[in-house]
């Protein structure tokens, strides 16, 4: 008897069936443009297939030049291009699973100067304002759809998914805030509609019924002038009416200012809303955004919210999601921690995606952890992310591995960044590494501080330190003043900041420094707090979802956050995120100085100087996030001694604490060794 009998059961399409309820979302990696990259494609998708994902869909594809979101991106628009597209679908067929490809029209969110739209309204996001589409280029753009369709059926593919969500160009003709249109497709919501509609019919009439078809509409578009409810249940009943096979919920435009799947959202924060269009229609419907654990989409489903789930990060994380689910295994799961920082800020900086925690996702042809024929004995020194992640790799590929630590329990750094309010998913990270550590038969030991003498005693092979960073301090009148403490003492709760506080350095350690002050006490927002919070009318009376009343808690602290950059604050976050962290702080009224100058602290405070004007801050307390050091004081006599020694993680570059660079980093190193 299965653990989760909803998420496991086949969806009966009549013509065709699938094998369970999880759709893989559509995720663009970047390979879709590489040289050979379908090949590497072929060999990420059939993974997900092995793994037991029931239907996936591909990242964004165009149906013509002008709808890429660059010119070079991925378009299929002709027969020569077909071929290249088998690579997928005969991977995915041969491993069980099924596979739509997503046709993505990107409108003004295209990045070329020649972009098309219904009005010319330039993207708050995007550089060129669109050209307005006339008559001739709309029938244009639906047999472009049309034609892809049939191209995708040519190539294999068991259907497609027509982009109609997310601020992307059918999204623009459907909502009044990018279309202000005058003549049959604009003004009146039916107008509106009607080219969305259009391309839906011919993509049917040309791919033939026996072909999915699968539409992603906006059921909530977060910004100002989106569609009301009402508009949303009119198109979802007339979609279904022109043959569309299942209906995906899409949440927010790219330029909407509410978080839809950062790690502070809460877990299946918007399945509230697919619920209640599945009320309307009878066709099955597909609920998403930050589902990540078995147990989490078996409820929505017991519960009747969706039809389906879909999750593409979480599949990135664990490309074998589903299979340890159906096996009773959702312990040993690689849980998605919703960063964005190796897919989606990789993605929007023109980086092949990846994953945090899987630094195999899209390097599955090349990050390959073989089975050794020679076992080594290793030494891990540091059992933080690029520690974990080497010794695991390494014993679960046969070699002989002891992993030191001096702290009682793994994690190292990220049992500093789960301390920070909405960061609590690193808790998942640390959970599965306990769980390899377990199952790769690696010896731990904890509480231990190895000494080199000790190391060159046991003869290992190799020994990799991964012995992390110290925070460093910067030299100034009174940094030993007991007002003055660092980032490490903060997070562990071994100090408590007063009322007032001055952080110096806004780099990440500086933000997530600053959240947890002013949110000290703050557990994690439940989905109604948050909604609240970000100002999302759950009641769905206004247009776009959007409540002008917000529940702003009260922070715990006043906060002042110093760079001595004249930058603005926030430039080194995550491309996805950044502004999210930005706004939360802002909204907290933290004060933000730049171009500062620390020259003392004594009894009154902290003496700055600011743009060349002297000030002095009145502060409790002073936290030092001003960057760290590399520790790596058992490398001098390891190496005298003749030790074979690798540094990664912090001991090796400790510029910025990234935990992706460091899982990666270890990884890399075990599958060479």
């Amino acid at each position: 008897m299965t653990q989760y009998p909803h998420l496991l059961a086949p969806l009966d399409l009549g013509f065709t069936q699938i094998r369970n309820r999880v759709l893989m979302g559509s995720m663009h990696t970047g390979l879709e443009e590489w040289h050979e990259g379908m090949g590497r494609l072929a060999a990420f998708y059939a993974e997900r297939a092995r793994g037991g994902v029931g239907l996936m869909v591909t990242g964004g594809i165009g149906p013509s030049t002008v709808g890429a979101k660059m010119a070079r991106d991925a378009v299929l628009t002709n027969s020569d291009q077909v071929q290249q597209h088998r690579l997928i679908t005969e991977a995915v067929h041969e491993n069980g699973g099924k596979v739509l490809m997503q046709i993505l029209h990107t409108g003004r969110y295209s990045r070329q100067e020649l972009c098309l739209a219904p009005s010319p309204i330039k993207s708050p996001i995007t550089p060129y304002e669109p050209k307005e589409m006339s008559a001739d280029d709309i029938e244009a753009t639906i047999e472009d759809y049309a034609t892809c369709a049939s191209l995708a059926r040519e190539a294999g593919y068991d259907g497609v998914e027509i982009m109609g969500s997310e601020g992307y160009l059918l999204n623009e003709f459907i909502v009044e805030h990018t279309n202000h249109r005058q003549d049959e497709w604009g003004g009146s919501y039916e107008n509106r509609i009607r080219f969305p509609l259009d391309v839906l019919r011919r993509v049917r009439q040309r791919a033939g019924d026996d072909f999915i078809l699968m539409y992603r509409q906006s059921m909530l578009d977060l910004v100002e002038d989106g569609s009301n409810w009402d508009e949303v249940v009119q198109l979802a009943k007339a979609v279904e009416a022109v043959g569309v096979n299942i209906l995906n919920t899409g949440i927010g435009w790219h330029e909407a200012q509410i978080p839809t799947i950062a790690q502070m959202v809460p877990r299946a924060a918007w399945t509230w809303v697919t619920a209640k269009i599945r009320e309307h229609v009878d066709i099955p419907v597909v609920t998403t955004n930050r589902i990540n654990r078995p147990e989490t989409a078996e409820e929505i489903l017991a519960r009747g919210d969706a039809d389906m789930v879909s999750m593409a990060r979480p599949l990135l994380a664990d490309s074998h999601f589903v299979a340890k689910a159906a096996e009773g295994d959702a312990a040993g799961i690689n849980t998605c921690i919703a960063c964005n920082q190796a897919c989606l800020d990789f993605i929007f900086t023109g980086q092949v995606c990846s994953c945090l925690v899987n630094p195999r996702a899209c390097h599955e042809t090349e990050l390959l952890y073989q089975t050794t024929d020679n076992a080594s004995r290793i030494a891990v020194v540091g059992s933080g992310p690029a520690g974990l992640s080497c010794a695991t790799v390494a014993a679960g590929r046969g070699h002989n591995v002891t992993l030191y630590d001096a702290a009682p329990d793994i994690g190292g750094q990220l049992n500093l960044a789960r301390q920070v309010p909405g960061k609590s998913e690193f808790n998942e990270t640390i959970r599965y590494f306990k769980q390899q550590i377990e199952r790769s038969g690696l010896e731990l030991k904890l509480n231990h501080r190895v000494t080199a003498q000790e190391l060159i005693e046991s003869d290992y092979d190799q020994i990799i330190l991964a012995t992390g960073v110290t925070p460093r301090i910067p030299e100034f009148d009174g940094v030993d003043h007991p007002k003055v403490t660092n980032y490490v003492d903060i997070l562990e709760r071994r100090v408590t900041a007063g009322q007032t506080v001055a952080i110096i350095g806004a780099g990440g350690i500086g933000f997530d420094v600053a959240e947890f002050l002013v949110h000290d006490e703050q557990e994690e927002m439940e989905i109604g707090e948050f909604m609240a919070y970000w100002g999302v009318d759950m009641g769905l009376a206004q247009p776009g979802g959007l409540d002008t009343q917000t529940k702003i808690p009260e922070p715990d602290r006043d906060v002042y956050l110093l760079q001595r950059k004249a930058s603005r604050h926030g430039s080194t976050l995550g491309k996805t995120t950044g502004w999210i962290h930005k706004s939360v702080l802002q909204q907290a009224n933290v004060t933000m100085l730049a171009d500062v100058t620390y020259e003392r602290v004594d009894d009154e405070g902290l003496h700055v100087t600011v743009g060349g004007e002297p000030r002095t801050l009145e502060v409790d307390m002073v936290v030092i996030c001003a960057g760290q050091e590399p520790m790596r004081e058992l490398q001098d006599d390891l190496l005298a001694a003749g030790q074979n020694v690798h540094l990664i993680g912090g001991a090796d570059v400790a510029a910025e604490l990234d935990a992706r660079r460091a899982i990666d980093q270890g990884a890399r190193l075990a599958a060479s060794l």
